[in-house]
């Protein structure tokens, strides 16, 4: 009878043994965007920011009002990322980094391989943002930079409650110019979160973007279901005043007409039509492919025309210091031998560093 009973309360332990797996396993796989988070502490911090953001809501939709953008310039937007490792695995590689600017620069422009994704019900709204990324070359001093910062660090995670990551004197690195570059933060994020950003109208010390290590670019570390790159294209949205797409809110507004009102956020990648029980969802159900849902990278693929126009507008508006920054303007200096009579001339230097060798008198550079 002992016997039995220890058996049992064995087999009992295994079961929530796995029931405690199976939620983990579960929760790790699904997207979990920490911006509305990140604004409720702002707000908490500073009950007068919430007035001042409707404000800036009104000063938006007035531009979008009274402004064209039928034919807009390409606006390309100076970033800086800032990597911030405790450990070698944490401290990304360059090609990482670049394989997100890459993805961004697709996405935005809807040059993504996998926009013949998007249903034919919503091909007529999808949109070339016509905004483009580049990893600035001119840093706020005017130096010729990599666009890049590696910081190493004691702390082993950072959480989206402390927003320590974007401060020197808590373990991460002070922001570049934020009113002119958009600064991305990548580091080891706690709590399953896979990103966060600042919408436009918070504090300038703490705007900008942070994605986790495992979750940034297409390479190196990124990690399935969320090795394409999308977090920072999500957050990047945010960055730029879109709101999730279901609107943080039962069938909730993400002032944008052209996305179908929904029920609330997705996630993995449902079957189409995927409808919700809601006032304005349509025949064709929710948008579940729009970058602003939480569906897996490889799910997503769209910005539609009005979430467009809420970009451009958030530029022409919050972030006017965008237009005038130099920060992708400048030559990088790339240093090397530049005199062409030199054995080991180097056509892509435009920096001479005193390397060049030269063959001996009646001999060739290979000593014949």
């Amino acid at each position: 009878m002992h016997l039995l009973s220890c058996i049992v309360d064995i087999k009992k332990l295994s079961l929530v043994l796995i029931c405690c797996i199976t939620v983990f396993f579960l929760s790790a796989q699904q997207r979990n965007c920490g911006a509305m988070q990140h604004l409720n502490l702002l707000h908490s911090k500073n009950p007068k920011l919430k007035i001042h953001m409707q404000k800036n809501e009104l000063k938006l939709q007035k531009w979008i009002k009274n402004s064209s953008i039928a034919k807009s310039t390409v606006l390309t937007i100076p970033v800086v990322v800032h990597v911030v490792y405790n450990n070698t695995n944490e401290n990304i590689s360059t090609a990482q980094i670049q394989s997100q600017i890459d993805i961004l620069n697709e996405d935005f422009r809807r040059l993504n391989t996998d926009a013949i994704n998007t249903p034919s019900a919503f091909t007529s709204v999808a949109a070339d943002c016509e905004i483009e990324f580049c990893l600035a070359n001119i840093d706020p001093s005017g130096n010729y930079t990599t666009g890049i910062t590696r910081t190493y660090t004691s702390q082993t995670s950072f959480s989206v409650s402390t927003d320590a990551v974007k401060y020197s004197s808590l373990g991460g690195i002070n922001a570049w110019n934020t009113s002119q570059y958009l600064n991305i933060w990548v580091c080891n994020i706690s709590g399953g979160t896979l990103g966060y950003a600042q919408f436009p109208g918070g504090p300038s010390t703490s705007d900008g973007v942070v994605c986790d290590y495992a979750y940034f670019g297409n390479i190196g570390t990124a990690t399935f279901p969320y090795n394409l790159g999308r977090t920072a294209t999500h957050e990047v949205g945010h960055w730029l005043n879109l709101r999730h797409i279901w609107g943080d809110n039962n069938c909730g507004n993400d002032y944008c007409n052209d996305t179908p009102t929904q029920q609330s956020e997705n996630y993995g990648c449902p079957n189409y039509p995927s409808t919700s029980n809601c006032s304005g969802n349509g025949s064709s159900g929710d948008m579940f492919m729009n970058y602003m849902d939480y569906t897996d990278d490889a799910c997503m693929n769209l910005f539609t025309n009005d979430q467009k126009i809420r970009m451009i507008a958030s530029i022409n508006t919050y972030r006017s210091g965008l237009l005038i920054s130099n920060g992708c303007q400048g030559q990088l200096s790339v240093n090397g031998c530049t005199d062409s009579n030199a054995c080991n001339f180097d056509a892509s230097a435009n920096t001479d560093d005193g390397s060049c060798t030269y063959a001996t008198t009646g001999y060739d550079c290979a000593g014949n």
